[in-house]
């Protein structure tokens, strides 16, 4: 029986509304893959660009995506039936759904391999290696046909289990938990990091803009990095704000999201550099920065393999609360749209993402030689979702909220009709009409390397 408003879950409090958006921003890319672009790209200049870009390209669209989904109060796919009943806009809900499921098919292989550098940090097995040893041990594991799929499947059970107790009692009362855990080791990491011999040359690096860095490479880099950071653009955000109540302030919840994500995400960077900068490593080094390389540094430390066991447990709820709300996207879709009872829906996801999983693995090992269109298959999910899909989805996202929604309506839903202010709403629409899609189509030709063809001609 399809869901009313009135029986409808919702998210118990706001802490639990803003525990789980912000898990469900926060991820892996947010712990090692912001270090590595601002490495990459200049550093604090990178930073500011990052951070302007979140402000006026991120923010933006969330503020739609939430319009969307407590407007409809339905999954990704069905609120734009609602909205726009008749009309093709829900190919925006299909593309989000099915980019959320793609990317749980690679996303919970990585997430496996923080399980089991945990393990390897508990029982002692990080120590006295030198990185060169690290590489191998890496490649070997990771090309393994048990060990890595393993990990996996545990991975899946724990997400499956979440998504299976439902909104309240699964996805809420696991983000109270987990995303305290998080900050509490985040934090603790950098603590022991800025103690580190040298660690004020990483700060330098993270806090002292070099302006000559920035250039038209770095400002996309920044934008794409906002945009894939914040989760908007496959059907999370939308999903979650189906479960808000009438009474969420949206745009302050928009606001605090974006500014806690990017308060990880700066915090990684202080946890990094200090120690990689302490050690005479480049911050430069993408998958092998976490791997390979900050094993190498934790080896080297006092009490190394506790420090070691924290990060990689960091990664781990890190990606955890990212894996619930992707596959909570797909199955809210099941279970609304197919008319499937929850915990069977939960099931399909989960068996059918176990499928893409292994295949993902697999093509570290013996699938290698298995390519399409020179990709295997875990860099062909990655490419499709993170360079096609979600880019594809945003841009859709911004155009149908600022020009097929009528302004009054979408300012009503914004401002919990009319009971809160919003005094910046004709630049944020302004903002979502012009600047976001035209930036967004940037990073979606920029990721296909037409801007870098450009340039050549």
């Amino acid at each position: 029986m399809l869901q009313t408003e009135e029986s409808r879950p919702t998210f118990g409090s706001r802490l639990g509304i803003i525990f789980a958006t912000v898990g469900s921003a926060i991820g892996l890319g947010n712990i090692w893959r912001f270090p590595y672009m601002l490495g990459s790209n200049g550093g604090a200049a990178f930073l500011l660009i990052y951070l302007l870009c979140a402000l006026l390209l991120g923010l933006p669209v969330m503020m739609a995506e939430f319009y969307i989904g407590r407007h409809s109060k339905r999954n990704a796919v069905g609120a734009f039936k609602v909205i726009a009943p008749d009309k093709k806009w829900s190919i925006i809900g299909y593309n989000g759904m099915l980019a959320a499921f793609f990317i749980l098919g690679f996303y919970f292989v990585i997430a496996g391999w923080t399980l089991e550098y945990v393990f390897q940090a508990l029982t002692g097995s990080l120590g006295d290696k030198s990185a060169a040893e690290f590489r191998v041990e890496f490649s070997n594991f990771s090309s393994g046909l048990f060990r890595p799929i393993l990990w996996t499947l545990l991975f899946i059970g724990f997400t499956h289990y979440i998504i299976m107790t439902g909104v309240k009692n699964g996805i809420e009362r696991s983000s109270k938990f987990l995303m305290p855990l998080l900050f509490v080791i985040l934090i603790a990491l950098c603590i022991r990091s800025l103690t580190l011999p040298g660690a004020m040359t990483g700060i330098d690096f993270l806090f002292k803009p070099d302006f000559s860095k920035i250039n038209s490479s770095v400002l996309l880099s920044a934008m794409g990095q906002a945009f894939f950071s914040l989760s908007v653009g496959m059907g999370c955000l939308i999903t979650y704000a189906s479960y808000f109540d009438v009474k969420t302030h949206l745009q302050r919840t928009a606001f605090e999201v974006t500014a806690i994500d990017t308060l990880v995400a700066v915090l990684a960077g202080i946890m990094i550099f200090p120690a990689v900068f302490s050690f005479g490593i480049e911050p430069t080094a993408g998958v092998e920065l976490v791997f390979i390389t900050l094993p190498n540094v934790f080896s080297q430390l006092p009490l190394g393999a506790l420090w070691a066991c924290f990060f990689f447990l960091l990664l781990a709820v890190a990606a955890l609360t990212s894996t619930i709300s992707l596959h909570e996207v797909v199955t809210a879709y099941l279970h609304e749209e197919r008319y499937i009872t929850r915990k069977r829906a939960a099931v399909y996801v989960s068996l059918g993402v176990t499928v893409l999983a292994v295949l993902s693995s697999l093509s570290f090992g013996i699938m290698k030689n298995f390519t399409f269109f020179g990709l295997t298959f875990f860099d062909l999910l990655d490419y499709v979702t993170t360079k096609l899909m979600l880019p594809f989805g945003g841009m859709l996202i911004c155009i149908f909220t600022g020009w097929y929604i009528d302004k009054n309506v979408l300012k009503a839903e914004l401002t919990n009709r009319g009971t809160v202010p919003f005094y910046l709403f004709r630049l944020y629409r302004f903002l979502l009409k012009y600047i976001a899609p035209v930036a967004i189509a940037l990073i979606f030709l920029n990721e296909l390397g037409f801007v870098n063809f450009l340039k050549s001609l």
